[in-house]
């Protein structure tokens, strides 16, 4: 009988093990052509675009629901993009990574909205005015960043005298007025009165808005109260409330 050399005996055995290794292995989720540890391929590629696809994995580890049954495909170009919020920026031809940020807060807004209309066939497209909450954005900027917020405690709650010039003013007799109405509705008593160059927001101590909260709040913890917002730039695109 030949002798069988070690080295030959070793070389024999991994592909052994690695064959067994192959067959072994659980399929791909979703089964398929590409189902099997390598795919049709028999390449690291393969199990990449079929984990791709069915929301596995992403380049650099961004999340994503790829594109199953009764999701939207592919947006022109190639792109799996389902808006900024859902992580879903990929180049599908090349598996590279796309940023997910659009670069400015107000232009991913109305591009998250936008693609929210573009998706419902209901859309009355007669209505939609994407330039009103472009505006309503502008005042969200200029309130945020701009205005003058002066604070004054008292012993039943808190006075703010929130002022600003040119459109910062305007921005101010717009938002601030509008958001005391959504307060009532949380069970806050606040009230609005205007100034030459602005207006003092007054809110009153109550159960809902205990005074050491409105203290450590201020002015824009209280403008930030309640998740109105994101509602009411839906229907303002939508053509149907204007702040």
């Amino acid at each position: 009988m030949a002798k069988i050399s070690w080295k030959t005996l070793a070389v024999g055995t991994a592909i052994l093990t690695g064959c067994a290794q192959c067959f072994a292995a659980p399929p791909t989720p979703g089964g398929g052509p590409n189902a099997g540890p390598l795919g049709s391929g028999g390449g690291s590629h393969d199990v990449f675009h079929v984990q791709m696809m069915q929301g596995q994995s992403r380049p650099n580890g961004i999340p994503g629901r790829g594109l199953g049954p009764g999701q939207p495909h592919a947006k022109p170009g190639g792109f799996d993009a389902q808006g900024p919020t859902h992580g879903q920026y990929s180049d599908l031809r090349t598996g590279v990574a796309l940023p997910i940020s659009p670069g400015q807060d107000a232009f991913g807004a109305i591009q998250e909205i936008v693609q929210m209309l573009e998706s419902d066939p209901t859309t009355d497209w007669s209505k939609v005015d994407i330039e009103a909450l472009r505006q309503h954005l502008i005042d969200m900027n200029e309130v945020t960043l701009h205005a003058k917020a002066d604070v004054h405690m008292t012993d039943h709650g808190v006075a703010i005298a929130v002022t600003g010039d040119g459109r910062t003013r305007d921005a101010i007799k717009r938002m601030v007025p509008a958001h005391v109405h959504e307060l009532a509705a949380l069970g806050w008593k606040a009230s609005v009165a205007e100034l030459p160059n602005g207006v003092t927001l007054t809110v009153v101590a109550n159960d809902a808005a205990p005074l050491a909260r409105l203290k450590g709040l201020g002015f824009m913890g209280i403008m930030v109260q309640g998740a109105h917002h994101q509602r009411h730039h839906l229907m303002m695109a939508k053509g149907v409330f204007a702040h």
